[in-house]
């Protein structure tokens, strides 16, 4: 399946995608992918902002900002996305919510990619229209990324009962 497909379906029904992602083949190859994919995405998303906050503030330059942004979100943050996967793993264990390590990464992840159209307008919004605009479209984002990932743990039970 496509994923740009899946990414439209999960806005429709974040939970059937999430299981049937879930239940497929389990490649650890995969879930890098899908995270170096959206990190890189919010990497993009990020230069409109870097190019509006260079131009305004010329003392750091364009280059010197997305150097940092892209260290930051192509190195730092999907080692910083795995420790989170690690912590939600063991919280959800700790309270016998049916998850393996690999269904937190998937759903973490997934989350991460399927919300980046809403990162995509935000960073857009950051760099057009800086104030209430982004604000609002960013806390759009946050709320996408925060519902995908709760289908994504509701989607752990139902992987696992279908597994059995």
């Amino acid at each position: 399946m496509s994923v740009v497909l899946d990414i439209l379906r999960t806005y429709r029904t974040p939970k059937s995608v999430q299981v049937r992602r879930m239940t497929g083949l389990r490649r650890e190859g995969g879930l890098l992918a899908m995270v170096l994919t959206a990190c890189g995405l919010i990497f993009v998303a990020q230069m409109p902002r870097l190019a509006r906050e260079s131009s305004l503030d010329p003392t750091v330059g364009l280059d010197a900002r997305l150097a940092g942004a892209f260290f930051a979100w192509m190195v730092a943050m999907p080692l910083v996305l795995y420790a989170i996967a690690l912590l939600v793993h063991i919280v959800l264990r700790l309270v016998r919510w049916p998850a393996t390590g690999y269904a937190c990464r998937a759903a973490l992840f997934w989350a991460l990619l399927a919300s980046t159209p809403a990162w995509l307008l935000s960073g857009l919004a950051a760099g057009l229209a800086p104030g209430l605009p982004f604000e609002a479209v960013s806390l759009v984002a946050f709320v996408l990324f925060c519902a995908f990932l709760w289908a994504g743990m509701l989607a752990m039970k139902q992987a696992q009962v279908e597994a059995t």
